[in-house]
């Protein structure tokens, strides 16, 4: 949103992710050696093996830049055929979506005076905490985006703050149906999910907003579909399989489902408005904002019995 229809990111603003970045590299990194580990895949060759522990030595979140032999590591770790084999099982370790990206860009990114493009800038990983509040324009129309943290420690400090709100968007990713919880790793990440936008939408705290559902990560979804059989984990799914479009809607229905019975305080019911999203593809963002922009006028129109 800032990068649409707010002020964008300068270069300095920019220039201050890239330890951000750097991070997520080591983060990425140690998170594929550590599975190497745990799933008893053999590296390549013995150097390889060598430096994966050399690489095991850097705390990621007191990293503020990549150096050359750093750099050098990591690059021939990702070309190992063994941490290769270790990706592809990625579903199994909690690994952040955006490792390949920056490892294909790596050369780039170690150069020296590095400044992070706006993609960089999208794709870094870092949990929200707290509440942020960022407000902006779309068409003469003043929006505010009130962020809240999404993991299990963060939901008790928000979610009586927003009584009366116009929309609420709860996102939810597509791609998170073959995964596990970082806080608990017995339970299904799209299983939270699902309880959590349950709990959110029949809360009396938002019985007069209107509720905006994005399906986030559709790009990842159509990738992963094509080697993880989506009907493993939800038998109900008689779609085609390695089809992301049947995928798409048959998450979309079930979060739908458990909807479906919301009221509003006037015992008006209330609908669920969907978007699929790709957060990272800014011109699809920009048309969903579009939507949501009208979507947030009607309602607030319609409270006040102007529409």
């Amino acid at each position: 949103m800032r990068i649409i229809h707010g002020e964008g990111y300068s270069e300095e603003n920019r220039r201050a992710f890239a330890k951000l970045v750097f991070q997520n590299i080591f983060t990425a990194i140690k998170a594929l050696t550590n599975a190497m580990t745990t799933l008893n895949i053999a590296y390549g060759t013995a150097e390889n093996q060598l430096y994966s522990q050399w690489i095991q030595d850097v705390k990621p979140q007191q990293v503020s830049t990549l150096e050359a032999r750093h750099a050098d590591a990591i690059r021939r770790l990702w070309s190992d055929a063994g941490i290769r084999a270790c990706y592809s099982r990625r579903r199994e370790f909690q690994l952040l979506d955006s490792t390949e990206y920056y490892m294909n860009n790596l050369e780039r990114i170690a150069a020296p005076g590095y400044v992070p493009t706006n993609q960089d800038v999208l794709r870094v990983r870092v949990p929200t905490t707290g509440i942020i509040d960022y407000s902006f324009t779309v068409e003469k129309i003043s929006l505010r985006i009130v962020d809240v943290g999404g993991q299990r420690s963060e939901r008790r400090k928000w979610i009586h703050c927003f009584e009366n709100v116009t929309s609420l968007i709860f996102l939810a990713s597509l791609s998170e149906y073959d995964q596990v919880l970082e806080e608990k790793e017995t339970d299904n990440r799209m299983e939270e999910s699902k309880a959590l936008f349950y709990t959110t939408v029949h809360s009396p705290w938002f019985g007069r907003s209107s509720i905006i559902l994005f399906l986030n990560k559709m790009d990842i979804l159509a990738e992963k579909i094509q080697t993880s059989d989506l009907q493993i984990y939800y038998p109900g799914f008689k779609g085609k399989k390695r089809d992301a479009d049947n995928a798409m809607k048959f998450i979309e229905t079930m979060y739908l489902e458990l909807a479906k019975d919301r009221v509003s305080h006037e015992n008006v019911k209330k609908p669920v408005y969907t978007h699929f999203t790709c957060a990272t593809d800014t011109q699809n963002i920009e048309r969903v904002f579009t939507d949501v922009k009208n979507t947030v006028l009607l309602e607030a129109l319609s409270q006040f019995n102007l529409y």
